[in-house]
């Protein structure tokens, strides 16, 4: 097994999201993922704030708690310059994950003299980088050891455990270290608390008993970790960056500029095989302001594209001669996603996407504004009108509200009851109506979904503009109700809502709901 050290530093979530947004760490600050407590200051755990709690739970024991949402983007982008600061004294640093890295051992040891010496080195590196608090810990496998970084304090910053004592060190620790829930539940059902009892089960038994991932959780217990340590392949810089002496307050000017940084990002890209297909523009101004935004490309973005994009993000606030409301001192082109070009090339037959649909309406985007050219996404909701989502030409499709949730009373999804086809048409705006029954009565559903009568026939509001729009049409079939209860706790508000699908004389059907005995035509079936 190698020898492997692990450099810890504590509570980096909080860090990193506390450095984005602007607030010291000192403070009593929470990082919430999925509604819980992810990572917590050390102020805000004097306070009886854990990790596990809800939001709810950790306001109430710390009132001033500074509530953060976990990015998980945050945390790797401001982990990436600690790893180039160690990289400055040892290669062949491992990421375990943003806060955490491994390396081997032998290397640091022998250049500084032991494993504690490198140790120290690497944390004085830390501090020199403003980033306090660190904690080293050596032992055979990347487990043992970051166990051991673990276990470390405050005071003692470097914890090494002797080679083949790892099986010693893990064994009074519980298993809850494996981090995994479910062979954890298992384990504690069977009474085997510790790594140490669980290391003593037969390892033939394990494999039974427990498959592949128990057998590698077993040899973890064991400290039989026998991963090799893995340097982390340094990025390359695509990066191009422009900066304006004196400041340039003119569109055109700009994209002059441009056209030789594109020119050499594009041919950066073309030598390692690969194609640029989002781009992210900073465009940095004499104000302090950066306005940033990413451009996707149905393809890959060539250097006439790459101008174009810029121009069209400064082209906001005017014309492509008209001068800029605050002159432009900084241009960045971050290529945020590159393909392998042989991943885009049109099949044999065609195929690929039209440029020059995405093309025109970029354009048009850039004159009508961000939000001015729109296309639909789907995603969760109740009801088909709630589940569309509006997003700007360009941006990701990313739906407000996402499909995988649970969506109580949804028309379509697992679980519901809805019939298909879904409607072919949905109205922006549901249109008002009025549902008879054959006696001529308005037809309402009472709280238990019971209909005072059967619908008979059905007309529209009445409309000026439209001709027989106070037509009544006859009904030849109907399906329905289907009750939704939508903001229970509201007394005052309009809970009740029902839904019918109705069939006309004309073999046209339509999508009604009737909400507090008022009837409304939600969509049809063309």
């Amino acid at each position: 097994m190698t020898r492997t050290m692990v450099v810890w530093v504590p509570d980096w979530p909080v860090t990193a999201a506390a450095s984005a947004a602007g607030c010291s760490p000192e403070a009593a600050v929470a990082v919430l993922a999925k509604g819980r407590v992810l990572a917590s200051s050390a102020t805000a755990r004097a306070e009886g704030v854990r990790r596990g709690l809800r939001a709810r739970d950790a306001q109430s024991r710390c009132p001033e708690l500074v509530v953060l949402k976990y990015d998980p983007v945050i945390d790797a982008r401001a982990f990436d310059p600690v790893i180039g600061c160690l990289e400055a004294l040892t290669p062949g640093i491992q990421v375990i994950r943003p806060g955490m890295c491994a390396l081997k051992a032998r290397g640091p040891s022998r250049f500084y003299g032991s494993e504690s010496a490198a140790a120290e080195k690497l944390l004085d590196r830390l501090e020199t980088f403003d980033v306090p608090g660190g904690r080293v810990g050596i032992a055979d496998g990347a487990f043992a050891a970051e166990q051991a970084a673990r276990g470390s304090s405050a005071r003692t910053r470097v914890l090494v455990i002797p080679e083949g004592g790892s099986a010693e060190f893990l064994a009074p620790l519980t298993v809850d270290t494996l981090e995994r829930p479910a062979l954890t539940d298992l384990l504690r059902r069977l009474g085997l608390r510790s790594l140490g009892a669980f290391a003593r089960l037969p390892a033939t038994e394990v494999l039974t008993r427990f498959g592949p991932d128990g057998a590698f959780a077993h040899r973890l217990a064991r400290g039989d970790d026998d991963r090799p340590v893995v340097a982390r392949q340094v990025p390359l810089e695509l990066t191009r960056k422009l900066d304006f002496e004196p400041p340039v307050d003119r569109v055109d000017q700009v994209a002059f500029a441009v056209r030789t940084v594109a020119d050499e990002l594009i041919e950066k890209l073309t030598r390692l095989g690969l194609v640029c297909t989002t781009l992210r523009v900073e465009v940095g101004t004499e104000s302090g302001r950066v306005h940033e935004r990413e451009w996707l490309h149905p393809r890959w973005f060539s250097p006439a594209d790459l101008v174009d994009r810029v121009r069209w993000q400064l082209q906001g606030s005017g014309t492509a001669t008209s001068e800029l409301t605050s002159a432009v001192v900084r241009i960045r082109l971050i290529p945020e996603q590159v393909d392998p070009v042989g991943a885009h090339v049109d099949g044999l037959w065609g195929g690929g996407p039209d440029e020059r649909i995405h093309r025109a309406l970029s354009r048009v985007q850039s004159m009508l504004g961000h939000g001015g050219v729109v296309s639909v996404v789907v995603g969760g909701g109740r009801g088909f009108l709630e589940r569309q989502t509006l997003i700007p030409w360009g941006d990701r499709p990313v739906p407000a509200n996402p499909p995988e949730h649970p969506w109580p009373g949804a028309i379509t999804g697992t679980g519901s009851r809805w019939p298909t086809p879904a409607p072919s048409s949905i109205y922006p705006k549901p249109k008002p109506a009025l549902v008879l029954s054959a006696d001529g009565r308005q037809v309402s559903v009472s709280a238990r979904g019971v209909l005072s009568g059967a619908p008979a026939a059905f007309r529209f509001a009445p409309a000026p503009q439209v001709a027989d729009s106070n037509k009544l049409h006859p009904i030849t079939a109907w399906a329905g109700p289907w009750p939704v209860d939508e903001r229970w706790w509201d007394s005052d508000g309009e809970n009740r809502l029902a839904r019918f699908q109705l069939v006309g004389a004309d073999g046209r059907a339509w999508l009604f709901a009737v909400r507090n005995n008022q009837w409304w035509t939600e969509a049809s079936y063309d």
